[in-house]
Order: C-alpha cells, then sequence, then structure tokens
C-alpha cells in the first residue's frame, strides 16, 4: 500500500512555479447569426436595457444563473448545441435583430453635447460600480462613478474614466448562524469579463511604468466599453513585477497604508501616463474623492519637461483645467499619509519638480508651519484644482467648514468649494416593470433624450391601479427573492429542516415593507428602530396594520462595531420570534440593491446629521416610487417635501448621541404610528392606498426631473467641464504663455503682499439712512509697488448680525481707482442703501489677473 501523501497550499504554489504553463485564451464558437451577441455583452450598454439583458436569460436561464448574470461567461457556459438552436429560431433571431439595431442607433445618434471631442475630461475614480459582471466597487463612491460614466455615454460628452482592475474586487459578505459577518475574496476572471486588454499594433500588451519608492512598477491596461463612453483600468499583476508589486491591484481598499499609497500612485499617476499611452490627450481632469491627486503632480512634472517651466509656472497650466470633488463630511474619513511613508515614496519628487522637501509637503498640509501635519490627499487636490465642489447642498456647507483654514480670512460662503448634488442613472435603476409603465406613457423620448427631465411631468397621466399594480409585482418579486437568500443562507449554515422551511413564509407579499440597505457603519444607525423593543414588537405583529423590515449591507472588515450592529438586528429578531417579520439580506450589491430600491414601500434612512455626504440610495428607490423617510441629511435635506416622503426631526445637531438617539427613534416611531402605516393601509372600494399613490407619483416626478444623474452631468458640464476645457484651450492657444504670465504676477502679488496697507476707510454714512439714500465709500490704499490693474479692491457691505457682529449674506462692490496721492491711491465707489435694519462695510483686497479662475488664491486676502 502506497503511504498517504498530503498536498499543502504551500506545496501546490511550489509545483505550479515550477511548471512552464503555455496559456491562451478560448472564446464561445458562435454561428454567424448569433455574433451581435458577443458585441453586446461586451459592452456595459446591456446593464441599462434590459431588452438585452433578456436575450441571455432566453438563450440559456440556468447558464444566466450558474454565470451569475455575467454575459459574457454565460455564453462560454452555453451548449453548442443550444447555439446552434438559436442560430434557427426565428423568433430569437428577431428580438436579436431589434436589440442590435437599437444598441448601433444608440452608439452613433445624435446627444446632448455637440462639441468637439479632441480633447477630452478624464475621470478618475477608485471604484467602478457598474453591473454585476464588473466587480471592482465596495459602495456609494463606485455606484456613483458607474451611473457618471453611463450618463457621460448617454449625453455623448468628451469624457474616458480611469481606474484599477481589482483582481479580487471588495468582498463578499457571508454570516455564519451567530449573524457576524465574515468576508471571502473570490478571484475575478477577466478573460471571461466585459475588459479588453489593449494592445500596441503589433499585438503586445500596451503598458505603463511607475516609480515606487525606488522601484519600477509595469501595469497593463484594460478597456471597459460602457456605451459610447470608455474606462480604461490599470493591472499590476503581470510577471515582470516582483509579487509585492502585483498585489497592488489584488484588492480593493485591501492592504495596509503603503498598499494604498501605492494604488494611489498608480491611479493618479499610472492613470496619466495611461492615457498618454492611449493618444488620449486629458485637456482637463476629474478627481471623484482625493484618492487620484498625485495626478497634479505628474500634470506638472509634464508640462516642465515640455515647455521647460518652473513647477510655480506649470501649476498654474494644470490649476485652471483640474477638478475635484469631495464626498467625505467628517475629517478623519480624508485620506492622509504619515510623513514617513510619503518620504518613501516621494523623495525623489522636489528634485524632479525644483521645490524644497517642505514645499512639497505644504502641498498636502493645512498648516504650512506644523512639521507634525501629515499629507492629506484631500488638501493636494483642493490646491491642485481650480473648481471643487462637495455631493449635496449641505455638504457644500460642511465642506466650507471643513476646509477654510486653507483661505484664511475668507468669509465661510466664499470658500471655493461648491455643490453638485449627486443624482443616478434613471434606466438602471428604474425597474424592468416599472420601465414598461414609464415607456408606454412617456413615449421614445424618455430613452432618446434623457437629458429633457420635464418628461417626468407626465406621470400624472398614468392611471393609480396601473403604477399600483406595477408596484405590488415588484414588492411580490423582492419578498420571492429575499425568501431564495434566507433559504440558502440557512442550508449553507446548516440549519434544521424545520428552520429551512420556516423560510419559506419569511415576510409578506402584501404588507408594508420598509428597507434599510447601506454601508453598517455606526453612524448610519442601523440599529435605530431597536431602541424601544415593545413598541416595534406591536408594529411587527399588529393582526390588521402590521409593517416588516429588510435590511442588508456591509461593514468593512476592520468595523467590529458596526459588524455589531449586524448582530444586533438578527438577534433581536430571533429573540423575539419575528424572524418572518424582520431579515437581513447577505452581500448587498447591485443585485440587491435593484430588489430592494424597487420593491419596498418606504425606504428608511438614519444618519448622524451632517456626516452623510449625499447618499443615492433614495433617489433609486424614490424614481420606483418608493418614498423615504429619512433624518434631514445629505441629498434628502434639498429634495424633501411632504409630498415625497417623511423627514425625522428637522435638521437637528446634537452633541449628545445618546440624547440624539432617544428623540429621533422616537419621531420615528411617531411617524409610523401616526402618518406612513394608516397612509398605506387606507383603502377606499377598490382596495388601492390613493392618498399614498398620489405621493408615490409626485415623488417619482419630482425626484425623477431633480435627483437624474443626466441633470447632475449637466451642472458638472456647465460649471466645471466646460470651463475647464476652456480654460486648456485657451492657454495652450498662447503656447501656455498665460499659465507664465500668471505664475510671475502671483509671485509678484506674494512679494508685495504683506506690504499692502487699507490705511483709511471713510464714508457719507449718518447714523440713520433711508431706502433709496446714496452711499459713497473712499478707500486710501497703498499698493506697495503694484498697480491697480493688479488688484481688486471690493467693498463688502451687508446686514449685521446682532449676535456675531459678522455681516451676513454680504453684497461686494469693485472700488474704483481715482487718483493717486503721493504713495496713496484714492479708491471709490457709491451704492443704494436697499436693505432696511442694520447695515455695516469694510473694504478687502483681493488678487485680479484676467487668467485666474477665481479670486480666492490661498493666503491672499486683505481687510481693512
Amino acid at each position: 500500500m502506497l503511504p498517504k501523501v498530503t498536498f499543502t497550499k504551500a506545496h501546490i504554489m511550489t509545483y505550479t512555479m515550477l511548471m512552464n504553463i503555455s496559456t491562451y485564451t478560448v472564446k464561445p464558437k458562435l454561428p454567424n447569426a448569433l455574433k451581435p451577441l458577443e458585441e453586446i455583452a461586451r459592452n456595459l450598454w446591456l446593464s441599462w436595457n434590459y431588452d438585452s439583458v433578456q436575450l441571455f436569460i432566453r438563450l440559456d436561464y440556468d447558464a444566466w444563473l450558474k454565470s451569475q448574470q455575467n454575459p459574457i461567461r454565460a455564453l462560454g457556459m452555453v451548449s453548442q448545441e443550444r447555439l446552434a438552436q438559436a442560430a434557427q429560431d426565428d423568433s430569437y433571431l428577431a428580438a436579436l435583430e431589434e436589440v442590435y439595431t437599437r444598441f448601433q442607433k444608440y452608439k452613433k445618434g445624435e446627444t446632448w453635447y455637440h462639441g468637439s471631442k479632441k480633447d477630452v475630461v478624464a475621470y478618475f475614480s477608485m471604484e467602478y460600480g457598474m453591473d454585476v459582471s464588473l466587480p471592482i466597487y465596495s459602495g456609494g463612491l463606485g455606484i456613483l462613478s458607474g451611473d457618471h460614466m453611463k450618463t457621460s455615454s448617454d449625453m455623448g460628452l468628451p469624457l474616458v474614466g480611469i481606474g484599477l482592475l481589482y483582481r479580487q474586487g471588495y468582498f463578499t459578505q457571508v454570516l455564519n448562524a451567530d449573524g457576524f459577518q465574515q468576508e471571502s475574496y473570490p478571484e475575478n476572471d477577466w478573460y471571461n469579463m466585459p475588459v479588453e486588454l489593449k494592445c500596441d499594433k503589433n499585438g503586445n500588451a500596451l503598458k505603463i511604468t511607475v516609480d515606487m519608492a525606488g522601484r519600477e512598477a509595469t501595469a497593463q491596461i484594460w478597456e471597459v466599453k460602457v456605451g459610447r463612453s470608455s474606462l480604461f483600468l490599470l493591472d499590476t499583476n503581470i510577471e515582470e513585477n516582483a509579487p509585492d508589486i502585483r498585489n497592488v491591484t489584488a484588492a480593493l481598499y485591501g492592504g495596509d497604508k503603503e498598499t494604498r499609497i501605492r494604488q494611489e500612485i498608480l491611479l493618479g499617476i499610472g492613470g496619466i501616463r495611461a492615457l498618454r499611452a492611449l493618444g488620449i490627450n486629458p485637456a482637463a481632469c476629474h478627481m471623484n474623492e482625493g484618492h487620484a491627486a498625485f495626478l497634479g503632480l505628474e500634470r506638472i512634472r509634464e508640462i516642465m519637461i515640455e515647455k521647460s517651466f518652473n513647477f510655480y509656472e506649470a501649476l498654474e497650466a494644470v490649476w485652471p483645467t483640474n477638478i475635484f470633488t469631495t464626498h467625505t463630511p467628517v475629517p478623519a474619513g480624508n485620506e492622509r499619509f504619515d510623513i514617513v511613508l510619503l518620504e518613501k515614496y516621494f523623495k525623489n519628487w522636489p528634485g524632479i519638480l525644483g521645490i524644497s522637501w517642505k514645499d512639497f509637503l505644504n502641498l498636502g498640509r493645512e498648516r504650512p508651519d506644523d512639521e507634525h501635519e501629515s499629507f492629506c490627499m484631500t488638501v493636494l487636490a483642493l490646491k491642485c484644482a481650480a473648481y471643487a465642489n462637495g455631493v449635496a447642498a449641505l455638504h457644500g456647507v460642511v465642506s466650507r467648514e471643513m476646509w477654510q483654514g486653507l483661505w484664511p480670512g475668507l468669509p465661510l460662503e466664499e470658500i471655493p468649494i461648491h455643490h453638485v448634488t449627486n443624482g443616478v442613472h434613471p434606466k438602471t435603476w428604474v425597474s424592468s416593470g416599472m420601465q414598461d409603465l414609464l415607456d408606454r406613457y412617456f413615449g421614445p423620448h424618455f430613452e432618446d433624450e434623457p437629458t429633457d427631465l420635464s418628461i417626468w411631468d407626465r406621470m400624472d397621466r398614468i392611471s393609480d391601479e396601473e403604477l399600483w399594480r406595477t408596484h405590488e409585482r415588484r414588492r411580490e418579486r423582492l419578498v420571492a427573492f429575499a425568501r431564495d437568500r434566507i433559504r440558502a443562507h440557512l442550508i449553507r449554515t446548516g440549519a434544521v429542516e424545520r428552520r429551512i422551511q420556516q423560510a419559506e413564509d419569511a415576510l409578506s407579499p402584501y404588507i408594508l415593507t420598509i428597507a434599510f440597505a447601506r454601508r453598517f457603519a455606526t453612524y448610519k444607525r442601523g440599529n435605530l428602530l431597536l431602541r424601544d423593543p415593545e413598541r416595534l414588537i406591536r408594529l411587527l405583529k399588529d393582526n390588521e396594520r402590521p409593517i416588516q423590515l429588510i435590511f442588508a449591507g456591509k461593514a468593512h472588515p476592520m468595523d467590529m462595531p458596526g459588524k455589531e450592529l449586524i448582530r444586533e438586528i438578527i438577534h433581536f429578531a430571533e429573540k423575539n420570534d419575528v424572524q418572518s417579520r424582520i431579515v437581513f439580506i447577505e452581500n448587498y450589491d447591485i443585485t440587491v440593491a435593484r430588489y430592494l430600491t424597487s420593491g419596498a414601500d418606504v425606504w428608511l434612512n438614519t444618519p448622524r446629521r451632517p456626516m452623510e455626504a449625499s447618499g443615492t440610495s433614495g433617489m433609486k428607490a424614490s424614481m420606483n416610487g418608493v418614498l423615504n423617510c429619512s433624518i434631514l441629511d445629505g441629498w434628502w435635506d434639498e429634495a424633501y417635501n411632504p409630498n415625497v416622503g417623511w423627514a425625522i426631526g428637522h435638521g437637528e445637531q446634537y452633541a449628545d448621541n445618546q440624547l440624539q438617539d432617544d428623540i429621533e427613534s422616537k419621531a420615528l416611531y411617531d411617524l409610523l404610528e401616526r402618518d406612513i402605516i394608516p397612509l398605506f393601509y387606507q383603502r377606499g372600494r377598490d382596495n388601492l392606498p390613493r392618498e399614498w399613490i398620489k405621493r408615490m407619483k409626485t415623488c417619482m416626478k419630482e425626484i425623477g426631473h431633480s435627483m437624474s444623474s443626466h441633470r447632475m452631468l449637466m451642472d458638472y458640464s456647465n460649471m466645471f467641464y466646460f470651463p475647464a476645457l476652456k480654460n486648456y484651450r485657451r492657454i495652450t492657444k498662447d503656447d501656455y504663455a498665460e499659465s507664465k504670465a500668471l505664475a510671475e504676477y502671483i509671485h509678484k502679488i506674494k512679494s508685495a503682499w504683506d506690504s499692502l496697507k487699507i490705511s483709511k476707510v471713510e464714508s457719507n454714512a449718518r447714523p440713520v439712512m433711508q431706502r433709496g439714500d446714496s452711499l459713497t465709500v473712499t478707500a486710501h490704499i497703498e499698493l506697495a509697488g503694484l498697480s491697480p490693474e493688479e488688484v481688486l479692491v471690493e467693498l463688502y457691505h451687508g446686514a449685521v448680525s446682532n449676535q456675531s457682529r459678522d455681516i451676513d449674506n454680504a453684497h461686494c462692490a469693485e472700488m474704483k481707482a481715482l487718483n493717486q496721492e503721493g504713495n496713496t491711491w484714492i479708491y471709490q465707489v457709491r451704492i443704494e442703501c436697499a436693505d432696511t435694519g442694520q447695515q455695516g462695510h469694510t473694504v478687502r483686497i483681493l488678487p485680479k489677473h484676467e487668467a485666474l479662475v477665481h479670486h480666492f488664491r490661498t493666503g491672499l486676502i486683505k481687510w481693512a
């Protein structure tokens, strides 16, 4: 008898390394009649066109399920016999021809944007969530990036995406029998996914290199086709790299701080180099969060080499063409690197840029003189970009408060961080059943001209009966989906047969369904409804007007309090015997989100204000007619009105978290008992909740109009993209002479700034003025060698607050230089007294140059 031999993982890896394995790619052999299927499968246009998905379901439903809704893998799993049958099926071929014709029409059709596509906006993001077949996203940031790409395709914008191709993507969530979250990291198979390796004219993989602490890291480039647009992803998992460098793109948000800085070097610096290798000119760059901020350094380096500029001249060439979007409303959430780690990876960069190490560090510091401050990627992005924004109106306010230290002396409302409220891609997130209904009443205009948001006004044409029945079918499908997931979880965790059978009765397709689905971080308070168990159980077990709760969401692998929140919910259901009324669906992803946002009746959101930057899941729910019940935070703070949902509280903020939780949980129970539940169950003879349906229609109409990603991209285009591209064309037209002149001006004005002096301010103001009176203000200013054309002198005036003694809601009026008296220039302006009450004014000086995007350069403001 032969001895037993045990092969460990280490043995297998050793033997594998000794083998000389030749690799090649095998593709499915499609009959000529089915060739369009492969082109459709390799373009994520499929992800927002359900008719194209139906082609793969109809081809082989079992293969579609086993492939986890991956069209390319599904094609490879279909037998040749079935392919041959489909190629002879006139009905199937007719459906294929119809979808393919629409696909070709989409790619070649007229779009909102009609300008030149020679120069592009390069959109950089750490993650993209576009479809289940491309799992390189973790949550809201990635889903937003995916919707951004899809919408840019719809609108025909000259925009390309840049990201990283993660071998493992984000983790798969698995709950054990005790309800504790565990993580698994399945490997992605890129040769069965909608990505294509970019090659040179000789057929070799196109590659770029970046320096990582004195070592060369090589990355190849993959392309994802997104309708008319392209997303390019960098991949270091290739033979040229050492194992630790190969692992740079191993996992999204995996590893330690060193892995993160490597990923961000690859994204920012490598991303610019990848575009160059592809022959694409990134005329403007949009950094979606601070992860990509190193691109600013690379763009500066390029200009310095190309034009023999110094650092400051190159900065002025790049600054007007960079856009930065911040998503983080708390200081701790912004990426920071320890100086020792930064020095390891960037010790050569001060020499490359021709600046000192201190000046290099100051690019990422709020306080230049604080040698203990770490290097912040958000600060770097803000200092390299002329355009910056938060992702909701409230988040814009919060962001200005967070970063006002970068503009000392500038009033909060003038901090140059604006806002563009997030939006969602309707064709992706409105369920197929609801889309069919909308298409019937909205007509082809809904698809052909997605930027015409007035189409949502046609909601009033839809009958109550049709809308409610469509929604009820979505709730039925949600319940069926949840039961399948629960049953699979119970089988996997070894539950007894009786418990597995009980899963068939979990939830009801007929009762009020409330969904809470988001990342399980403690500030999102997924357990707020559990604070009064008796009151909640009474609502769950009410015989006449019951409710049911569906939870979903992942906690970060290192977030133990977040994991405990999930356990608390599961244990609560078991302890109180309400497993049929409270369920938790594992592994929240795009598929789960689609079922929840279309099948729930109420979308619940309970963050601590103002810690939710925007949030988009509630928008997706709203476009499906699901009513929101939320804290007034993020997007809901500006979208809420009583006709589209419910607000928990009135926008209060608390210093005491316990007090806040008590007050807001009671407010939530009151809303449920007094308003939400009665309204849902208030039925007429036809068993229709007419008032509820009325709110559904209003909700869909208003949120569809205001929170569409097409509105978001029009905002980005008009506020940032088009001005940045215009700046680029103007700067390059004169061979960057404007940038060089601006750098000289900035140097000159900084040298003179401390000597500038507002020596006297006079006015004809009387103690009491009448509305309509003229007020003349004169300022005596010592310009320290500057000319009047080089400074902006403004009268800053408005109502004076009794409490702070500051000027609120200020107005600015430019003062004109009248004449010079010795070293002093006399400036004057006349304004009309338009507002009543206590008014006040002062005078300030700002930089003034035709090449400035805005006047608010850090440290350059002088007040009387």
